[in-house]
């Protein structure tokens, strides 16, 4: 196993925003055996160079272009199911933090926490451990208080959950489709099950719902 003496932690970095991934490698560039090996700016440029790298570990940003990051997510864990997924977000809702656990992330880094975690974080996670921020372990906290209430989207499988966002961001059915390579028909299914399981009646009532409870970007 990798280790803070160990063999070098090859690390792949999966932003966007270049100023971002230039700043997690000085971070990183500090450590004699971690070395970033490849770099990524979308969820299928991340899936392009897991075949062409060999990796220790993936930093995955949440908001990127392409895929849902949870689409990533799940098809990083079915080809390389050995590489830990640590997941880079600005989101601090528990509900973001859950899912990503519970689809196969060893851990979790708000933005804010990163510069005083990162590399905690990575060494933990490449001996095979699960790490959260500060942050996102008191929201998990919040989560497993029995005593509060459940929010009604908790009850939506990740694909519901997907189509909700997309419909509460303002997409169509036919652009939701093409967005999760689905076919209209499927989504309008996915659809009338939100509608049930979470008791609404429009897409205005999910818009509501949504901005309430920050599932936006």
């Amino acid at each position: 196993m990798h280790g803070g003496r160990g063999p070098v932690i090859k690390i792949l970095i999966a932003d966007d925003h270049p100023i971002v991934r230039e700043g997690l490698k000085r971070i990183f560039a500090r450590e004699p055996h971690m070395d970033v090996v490849a770099e990524a700016q979308s969820g299928r440029d991340v899936l392009d160079k897991i075949e062409r790298e060999e990796l220790d570990i993936i930093l995955l940003d949440i908001n990127m272009p392409g895929p849902n990051w949870l689409e990533v997510l799940k098809e990083l864990k079915s080809r390389k199911p050995k590489v830990p997924v640590i997941i880079l977000s600005m989101h601090k809702e528990e509900e973001y933090i859950v899912r990503a656990l519970k689809t196969g992330a060893s851990g979790y880094l708000t933005k804010e926490s990163v510069m005083d975690e990162l590399i905690q974080a990575v060494r933990k996670v490449s001996q095979g451990g699960k790490y959260v921020s500060a942050i996102a372990a008191e929201k998990l906290i919040d989560y497993l208080d029995t005593d509060s209430e459940v929010p009604l989207h908790r009850a939506l499988s990740d694909r519901e959950y997907e189509v909700m966002c997309l419909l509460a961001s303002g997409k169509k059915t036919r652009e939701i489709a093409e967005e999760l390579f689905l076919s209209p028909n499927t989504v309008s299914t996915y659809r009338a099950r939100i509608f049930e399981k979470m008791n609404m009646n429009s897409v205005a009532e999910i818009v509501q719902y949504a901005v309430k409870n920050n599932l936006l970007d």
